[in-house]
């Protein structure tokens, strides 16, 4: 059993409850931008990809929360990792139009930054981990909002929204005296948010897009 959060106290399917359940933010998410994208008949691969990352973000989470073994780990990073690397890639060569040499690149920072902050699982309670993911949705949303052709304050709320879930994840099993069921649970519900204006974003200014809305 892997015990990382404050509402775990001991093994069991139910020892999470609040940390499971609320992975359905992400399933919801996926949803709820299927359906915009089908109301502007948009059925890139792009975006079916990420929504498919979005649905495989929840259930991983969900899982791991439940049975919290290594192998739920790994179902639980992996789809996580491939999100941020798939809105990368899609938003940089379908929005900014970069070249495959800047995005290879881009990536590859990625990973190595992030490979470094893993070092340190005990340092912010493990979210250091996700800062190379933040420093890339700021830049992303600078550029959102002063080129975007619609929506282009959208990366800049998900930017805030990214804040706050990491907040709220840092502090988790800082405050377990204070409030037994842990802040974690509010990480995926703020990251489901995330994860939906992110997608959002990349939906609505993917070429077509525009047109198909008229």
């Amino acid at each position: 059993m892997i015990d990382l959060y404050c509402e775990r106290l001991g093994a069991g399917l139910l020892a999470e409850p609040l940390n499971a359940i609320t992975n359905l933010s992400f399933i919801v998410a996926a949803i709820v931008i299927w359906l915009q994208a089908r109301r502007l008949n948009v059925s890139s691969r792009e975006i079916r990809l990420l929504i498919g990352l979005i649905a495989a973000i929840g259930l991983g989470s969900g899982l791991f929360h439940t049975f919290a073994t290594l192998w739920t780990q790994v179902l639980d990073i992996l789809p996580i990792l491939l999100f941020q690397i798939a809105f990368l890639w899609i938003y940089g060569r379908q929005i900014i139009k970069l070249s495959t040499g800047s995005l290879i690149g881009m990536v590859i920072a990625l990973l190595i930054s992030a490979h470094f902050c893993r070092q340190f699982p005990h340092m912010l309670n493990g979210s250091l981990l996700y800062a190379p993911a933040f420093v890339l949705l700021l830049g992303y949303a600078l550029y959102h909002y002063y080129h975007a052709q619609r929506e282009h304050a959208l990366l800049l709320w998900a930017t805030g929204i990214f804040s706050i879930s990491l907040f709220f994840r840092s502090i988790d099993m800082g405050i377990c005296t204070y409030t037994p069921i842990g802040t974690h649970f509010l990480w995926h519900l703020f990251n489901g948010l995330l994860v939906y204006l992110v997608a959002r974003a990349v939906l609505m200014n993917l070429p077509g897009t525009a047109q198909n809305n008229t």
